[in-house]
């Protein structure tokens, strides 16, 4: 079922090819469409409407497993829960959105990379030290989050998620719903994709797209031919980079295989180029496969330079780890600039997305493995339309992938695809509309090795019409698409608006996830402080106040201090009904910890001003709310 613009296609002109050229002549083409025909830039009425006769037809292809639209939970009334937990980039925001399915209403927001007032992160000790030793930055740019799997199925411990704009990478804890660690990579710049290991989450891996030089210590400042990118493996459960290997070239995401031995990387700019005319140049890029147990050999035999406290092993093409029967890194040809790259949920192949060609090379991972020349591993390559971006799976057989170009996602047949001569159509099933400008996509489960197969979030670029007007900024377009019903086709459901920039999301089943209600006190390192501990304590100009917090009270009425004490307070909120928060702000000394029941945290600042400074609980807490404040009084020093 092939779904329609709701405005004019005058808001996508920008994106496509309006050059009057004939296909014979792409001299004054934008370089970076050169080798695409320009008729490919058109939507051609025909096709549209073949595609519309084909969505009736597309039961034969698996449809066993299929769901009508019309026996499926679209709404979610008041007081009922959602089916899934989708886990969103916030983008510019460096947070995760928390998004239930298939409501699509917003749950949460968690702070990873930017400080958050509402949950007070970074302004407590923790958390405040835990952003500062990650480097220090006051923004992130949140790109990928991905959940931890134990059997390639997800387990419920971990979310992790890269920084784009600084080389780091976090992990949240998924009993509290909240950031519990983050590296700051050595030798990256750009940690672009993020992803695990799989079948059990043995590495994280940071896939770093700027080529700089190693080391990066001013010595080899303008000779491009000499930087290089590298992706870390990162230990998650302690955060720390265990490797990195050099490669030829830029990366771009990435993706791990369901066996353990290959993680895949797209990258551009095999030119080793610095504008970008001349990383357009080449007809090719590479698809980058890591053999990590050759990696881990080389590591354990000692074959690496430390550069940043890190094994960085060489892994470009020229490296003599590359020439053996077992290179650790296999480079395959592939068209100019590829995107996304994803394992599908069986493990059997890997699949790039063209971006600047309008095909997807599918790669056939045990053919990888035993192959003297990487590029017969190329098994397939259909035609999908303009601008293929990334591809998600529903567990019958089926690829969707967006379409920037062509403001579209294209269902497709895989194992066609491998059949069918290079450059085919055949294997596309349908297209839906969406809008517009689809980047990341993501179904449910896709990114396991059993996808649920009914609900699919297209993450769109550009909400031109489809909202409120808010001013030049517009909010972007977060569509649930459903996609259980191989007889009907896709269906698009709902728009949600989202705030720049998001980029992909992974979505989990409710039943895998079992978050905490309240804190356990064991799990954090803070002193609980009940009522029966409240104290304060001084020695040499330091003041540490110890005290409770529930309805209506702190723990001390009054704390004073003397101007140029270092004062830390550890406070606990000893409720224990679930969901009623207090805080404590002292907003003139930029304090602000949020405390859920059960919850410790503790801050450190200077009183440096005299004066009076009230105390209060900032989260609506009860009918005494307002009188929930106590009094900090700084006596000048003498």
């Amino acid at each position: 079922m092939t779904q329609t613009h709701d405005s004019d296609d005058s808001s996508l002109e920008t994106n496509r090819a309006t050059d009057s050229t004939t296909d014979d002549d792409s001299s004054e083409r934008d370089p970076l469409f050169a080798r695409i025909p320009r008729r490919d830039f058109m939507k051609a009425g025909a096709a549209t409407g073949a595609m519309a006769s084909m969505a009736g037809c597309t039961g034969l292809l698996g449809g066993d497993d299929s769901v009508s639209l019309e026996d499926v939970k679209t709404s979610v009334e008041p007081g009922e829960h959602d089916d899934y937990y989708a886990f969103l980039s916030g983008g510019h925001t460096g947070e995760i959105r928390v998004y239930g399915l298939p409501s699509m209403r917003q749950l949460m927001r968690i702070p990873v990379f930017q400080t958050e007032s509402a949950r007070g992160y970074g302004y407590d000790d923790r958390t405040s030290e835990m952003l500062e030793e990650a480097g220090g930055y006051t923004w992130g740019d949140a790109h990928h989050p991905r959940v931890s799997q134990t059997d390639n199925d997800y387990d419920g411990r971990w979310a992790f998620v890269n920084d784009k704009a600084n080389g780091r990478m976090a992990r949240i804890d998924l009993e509290y719903f909240e950031t519990d660690a983050i590296v700051d990579i050595p030798n990256q710049q750009g940690t672009h994709g993020a992803c695990c290991l799989l079948p059990d989450t043995k590495y994280v891996f940071g896939v770093g797209e700027f080529r700089v030089p190693m080391p990066n210590d001013g010595q080899d400042l303008d000779d491009p031919s000499n930087y290089t990118s590298t992706i870390a493996a990162i230990d998650p459960e302690t955060m720390n980079v265990e490797w990195e290997v050099l490669v030829d070239g830029n990366m771009d995401n990435g993706d791990g295989g369901k066996e353990g031995r290959w993680f895949f990387a797209t990258g551009y700019n095999s030119e080793h180029a610095t504008t970008e005319s001349e990383m357009s140049s080449s007809d090719t890029d590479w698809v980058k496969a890591f053999d990590v147990p050759a990696i881990e050999e080389a590591v354990e035999a000692g074959d690496y330079d430390e550069i940043g406290g890190v094994p960085v092993v060489d892994g470009t093409r020229d490296s003599s780890l590359n020439e053996s029967d077992r290179p650790i890194v296999r480079y395959l040809d592939v068209s100019k600039s590829p995107h996304g790259v994803s394992v599908t949920p069986d493990g059997k192949y890997a699949i790039a997305s063209g971006k600047l060609d309008p095909t997807a090379s599918v790669i056939d991972i045990e053919t990888l493995a035993d192959a003297d020349d990487p590029n017969d591993a190329i098994v397939g390559r259909p035609r999908l339309g303009m601008g293929p971006l990334h591809t998600a799976y529903d567990g019958r057989g089926h690829a969707y992938t967006t379409l920037f170009i062509d403001s579209q996602v294209v269902k497709w047949d895989i194992e066609a695809a491998v059949e069918a001569s290079e450059e085919s159509e055949d294997p596309v099933i349908e297209k839906v509309d969406v809008h517009y400008n689809p980047g990341h996509l993501i179904a449910a489960e896709s990114y396991t090795a059993d996808p649920q197969g009914d609900w699919l979030i297209s993450l769109n670029k550009l909400s031109k019409d489809r909202f409120l007007p808010v001013g030049p900024m517009h909010p972007e377009n977060d569509q649930l698409i459903y996609i259980g019903d191989d007889e009907e086709g896709m269906s698009l459901v709902k728009d949600t608006p989202s705030y720049a920039e998001p980029h992909d999301a992974s979505i989990v089943s409710a039943e895998k996830l079992d978050p905490a209600k309240v804190y356990d006190p064991e799990d954090y390192d803070e002193e609980f402080i009940s009522p029966e501990d409240n104290d304060i304590s001084r020695e040499n100009g330091r003041v540490h106040v110890k005290m409770h917090s529930q309805r209506n009270q702190f723990g001390f009425t009054d704390v004073t201090v003397t101007e140029g004490d270092e004062v830390t307070f550890t406070v606990t909120n000893v409720e224990q009904t679930a969901d009623l928060l207090h805080s404590l702000a002292i907003p003139e000394y930029d304090v602000n910890i949020k405390l859920a029941p059960q919850e410790t945290r503790e801050v450190t600042f200077t009183a440096d001003e005299p004066g009076v400074y009230w105390m209060y609980c900032a989260f609506f807490c009860s009918a005494l709310h307002l009188e929930m404040r106590s009094r900090l009084l700084v006596e000048p020093a003498e």
